[in-house]
């Protein structure tokens, strides 16, 4: 029924599903408390108070929702097509000519499944993307997610050991991997940092991976545009290198720098600020 639901969705124009899923995250908004209450929440802990961008949040996470069974199903050169607009693509050019990596650090801000996607239809073939795959709780979608992410000039990595060494070994080979930098990781494997005020435990990997290999880093995020008319490509460089002590405050603060630039369009209902188990918080 998930897959069958996902299928039909994807066959209906970018427009008609933004405004679709504009109702569909009021309506979860609505139905579930303790999502109301994490996403209230950590907007108003960051600074952002207003009542209509809280509206335009809860809009902003239906249509990401919404459009992803069309990202990850319709030909990739239909999705590509959807970005109609890309700032900065001669840091990602630049990058390739050295033949060294790229690390894509890619928050969960505006549509982060189509810079993937891009990236792999406008890439060489022998730069590939490997993107580290956590598989969803769901059991129903794992088929949907692995099928939308290893297409193309798009693979998988899963987010253990094995897949550790699978992104090196593609940095070593002058590849691009794409991390998910906001993502709370487990105990052991990120440290703790501020994160627009609160403690945060942030995530180590790129930097411990950048450095071993020498790669260069880069953020990015698609940002949604207006009445479904695609999306808005940021290709932007790392302010500083993600290396030392500081490196988990470097990186959060390069990404409430990204956030601030359209803070309706971040995924403010994830919990962020969870504290890993067996860890503790601190004071």
């Amino acid at each position: 029924m998930v897959l069958g639901l996902a299928r039909l969705l994807a066959l209906l124009p970018l427009s008609v599903l933004h405004r679709l899923g504009a109702l569909c995250g009021k309506l979860v908004y609505l139905a579930s408390p303790r999502y109301r209450r994490c996403l209230s929440a950590n907007l108003r802990a960051a600074g952002f108070t207003e009542t209509a961008l809280l509206r335009q949040a809860i809009a902003e996470a239906g249509k990401g929702l919404l459009e992803l069974p069309a990202i990850w199903l319709r030909p990739p050169e239909t999705v590509a097509g959807w970005v109609t607009e890309v700032t900065g693509w001669h840091l990602v050019e630049a990058a390739l000519a050295r033949r060294r990596g790229i690390v894509f650090l890619t928050p969960h801000l505006g549509c982060f499944e189509i810079a993937a996607q891009y990236y792999a239809y406008r890439a060489p073939a022998d730069a590939p993307l490997t993107v580290l795959y956590r598989p969803p709780r769901k059991k129903t979608l794992e088929p949907l997610m692995r099928a939308g992410r290893a297409r193309l000039n798009l693979r998988v990595a899963s987010a253990d050991l094995g897949g550790v060494r699978i992104l090196l070994r593609a940095l070593r080979q002058g590849e691009a991997i794409g991390i998910l930098p906001d993502q709370a990781p487990g105990l052991g494997e990120g440290e703790w940092a501020e994160f627009f005020g609160r403690p945060a435990y942030t995530m180590t990997l790129a930097g411990r991976l950048a450095e071993a290999s020498g790669a260069q880093t880069i953020l990015t995020y698609a940002e949604r545009l207006p009445r479904g008319r695609g999306y808005r490509l940021h290709v932007e460089p790392m302010p500083a290198p993600l290396a030392g002590e500081p490196a988990a405050r470097t990186l959060n603060r390069a990404l409430e720098d990204l956030i601030r630039h359209c803070p309706a369009q971040y995924g403010w209902g994830y919990n962020r600020y969870k504290v890993p188990a067996g860890a503790q918080a601190p004071t």
